[in-house]
């Protein structure tokens, strides 16, 4: 079966995976209610970078190398992604005693510090991004986002070393 996944069907469904996690983002801001908190924008943007290479990709269809090139590019946006909802999961897991304080809104950041200080700011987090008000089957949404990295990372490494 696995024979049949040609490169570019694999690029077009990472590309709808990342359309799909981004719709549910939505809804959940939207028709839930949810406001993102800076690590659930910033995994947003990951999600985001990895959809459009893969869309990129798809559209592009390279052989070879390119392929790979493709791949190791969804990888790094995975990864990194991945590194952000990892640690808000580690937020999340914290003692109460131990969360830190709550922090201004990233639309202030942007606005009031250099970006540098806001990126340090945000990858940091805060007690917004330590509250969990939502969860599905149990998980909350950056363990659900990591478990999504986690799956867009092994099909991308899958896509760059395969043969065919």
């Amino acid at each position: 079966m696995l024979q049949t996944l040609t490169p570019r069907l694999v690029y077009f469904g990472l590309a709808l995976l990342a359309l799909f996690a981004m719709l549910f983002a939505w809804y959940l801001e939207y028709q839930v209610g949810l406001n993102p908190c800076p690590l659930c924008m910033t995994q947003r943007v990951f999600v985001v970078a990895g959809g459009l290479v893969a869309l990129l990709a798809f559209l592009h269809n390279p052989a070879g190398w390119g392929r790979r090139v493709y791949g190791l590019l969804c990888i790094a946006s995975a990864v990194t992604g991945g590194a952000v909802a990892a640690r808000h999961v580690w937020l999340q897991h914290l003692p109460p005693d131990q969360v830190p304080a709550c922090g201004p809104s990233l639309e202030y950041m942007l606005e009031t510090l250099p970006f540098r200080d806001t990126l340090n700011m945000v990858l940091m987090g805060d007690g917004n991004c330590a509250e969990t008000h939502w969860t599905l089957l149990g998980f909350s949404i950056p363990e659900q986002t990591l478990m999504l990295f986690v799956v867009i990372t092994v099909v991308s490494l899958w896509q760059t070393l395969r043969k065919s």
